[in-house]
Parts: C-alpha cells; structure tokens; sequence
C-alpha cells in the first residue's frame, strides 16, 4: 500500500507527466533497436599504449609534418576551444594556401566508422594519416622518406619514438607515424546525452529533443543514419530522390570510375554535427536547419515543416559531446 503522502503528490503532478514518462520508455526501446551508445575504447586500440598515444598527440599537432612547417593534422581538425575536430571552412587551404576539394570531416569518433574520408578510400585510421601528409594540396610533403629524416633530425623525436616503439628498428618510419596518430585519434570518443537516454535516464532529452528524435526516426532520416555514429557505416547516393545542384564532385565515382559509384559518398556521422557547419562533402549548406530542411527533400522526397526541422535540430544538438555543449550557437 502506498504511503497517503506520496498519494496526494502524485494527484497534484499533471497528467501529461505520466503520458511524457511512458512516450519516453517506449522511444528508449525504440532508439536501442536503431541506435548504440558509444563504447568505452575504439577498435584497435588494445596496444595504445601512453606513450604511443603522446606521441601521436605531439605529432597531431607538429607542423613540421608539412612541406613548409606551417601545415598540421590540426590546422583543418582543430580540437582546442570547443572545436569538434573541424575548421568549419568550406573547404580547407593547405600549407602552400591552395584549397582542398571536399569539407573537412570530424576526427572526433572517426575510428568508429567503417572507413575514412568522403569516399572511403582508406580502411582505417592508420591509412587516413599517411594520406594529408603527402598530400600535394594538404601538408605537402614529397614523399615517406623525407618524413622520416626529417622527424630524425629532430632529437626529442628520436626519443619518443624509441620510447613508443620499443624493438622497432628503426622506431621512426612512416607506418609508426600514422600509428602513434591513430592512437591518439583513437582518444577522441565524445559521450553525448544522447548517449545517457539510450542508457536509461530518460530526463537527459528535454521534450523537444525527444520530439526530435521521434520525428528523427518517423520520417526514416534514420534509413541511413544509424548505429553508434548515426552514420559513417554506409554510402548513398546524395540525391536519391532529387539531384543535388552541385555535380561537380561525382563522389566515389572519382576514385572508382564506376558509373554505379556516381554522387555515392559516405553517409556523415551525426555525433557533434552541430558544431561542424558548413555541411555536405562541399561545405555549401551553411546551417544545420539548412542541411535538415535540404537532406529531407533530396534523400526522402520530405517537405519537411518547420516544427519538424527545429525538432530534429533539437535532437541533433543532444549528440554533442557533452564537454562541447556550451559551444553550440
């Protein structure tokens, strides 16, 4: 028998709390069978060892990775002060200015993808930091060994190198450079509200949200944008139901030559996508309720109305890394 005062409070609450508290059970169950919380370590991280994964931090961020010492990993994948792992330019300009030709992903939760870059051409972390680095437009510099003679000119890396690769002979070579790299890439895990609902505390998504995610789910945004990452999985076609306006990146087809891969790219992972703007593969949708409003017509045939993007956004916004919320506009 329940105690007279708990009865008396609980006649006082407003019904729809009740109703909210049920809707919310029922979405948690519904969001598990879609969606995963992100786990504790990437893969592949069971040999990260501390000093592997300073190095690979020193080396994120040295400059002297580049042609001309002005260019690193963090130039377009900043990480400090609320960035999310991007510059947040269109398209990013490389050590010698020239621009690159696709927006600059997230580093944040990108070992947990199925692949790397728009068109998925390299398998993992390791293969993704060797690219820029040799990259004629990016870090510029000409090829792996003068990577290596330069980092063993300099003395604090012929020992942090030794430090990290105990019995490697020689400790510095190009593969331990994109090694110590993803190690510490493979740090960069951003536990979200998001994450805290699909655990069980429904009180992390505020109604909105939750309307959001509801809506998120109903008008099958989540057909492409699921699992961990809600993206980063699979390739689509950008247009499925009505072209996009800029064909001038035909996506995988430009590595493949297959006209099956025309516009095909990477579906984006949506973790953090309110602190990535500008959006697509070309960085031309300035606003997320722009990118929502866009990928609705485009991908679903959707008109969606304005009470469903702003709930959507909502509920984008709940997948920021919890210690990034404040940076959010």
């Amino acid at each position: 028998m329940k105690p007279i005062l708990w009865i008396v409070i609980t006649s006082l609450l407003p019904a729809t709390s009740t109703v909210f508290a049920d809707d919310s059970d029922l979405l948690m169950r519904r969001a598990n069978r879609i969606f995963s919380p992100l786990p504790a370590a990437m893969p592949e991280s069971e040999n990260d060892t501390p000093e592997r994964i300073a190095l690979g931090k020193r080396l994120y961020f040295e400059k002297r990775l580049s042609v001309n010492d002005t260019q690193s990993c963090a130039s377009c994948h900043p990480l400090e002060n609320g960035s999310a792992g991007v510059d947040n330019l269109p398209v990013s300009p490389g050590a010698k200015g020239e621009p690159g030709t696709r927006n600059s992903p997230t580093v944040l939760n990108a070992g947990l993808q199925d692949s790397q870059f728009w068109d998925g051409r390299a398998e993992d972390l390791v293969e993704q930091a060797k690219g820029p680095i040799l990259n004629p437009i990016e870090m510029g510099m000409p090829d792996e060994q003068t990577v290596e003679d330069k980092l063993r000119g300099i003395a604090e890396y012929r020992s942090a190198f030794e430090v990290a690769f105990p019995g490697d002979e020689p400790a510095i070579s190009y593969q331990n450079v994109a090694e110590a790299i993803a190690a510490f890439e493979r740090t960069l895990i951003t536990p979200a509200r998001f994450d805290d609902f699909m655990k069980g505390n429904a009180a992390a998504l505020s109604e909105a949200e939750q309307r959001g995610l509801k809506t998120f789910i109903k008008v099958d945004c989540k057909a492409c944008h699921d699992g961990t990452l809600l993206g980063g999985e699979t390739y689509e076609p950008l247009g499925k139901e009505h072209p996009y306006e800029n064909q001038s990146d035909q996506g995988m087809y430009e590595l493949t030559q297959d006209e099956d891969d025309r516009m095909f790219f990477k579906v984006a992972p949506l973790r953090n996508v309110a602190l990535t703007a500008p959006y697509f593969h070309d960085g031309k949708i300035k606003t997320l309720d722009e990118a929502v409003r866009k990928m609705g017509k485009l991908q679903l045939d959707e008109e969606l109305t304005d009470q469903q993007v702003s709930d959507i956004t909502s509920f984008l916004k709940a997948l920021t890394d919890k210690n990034r919320e404040q940076y959010i506009k």
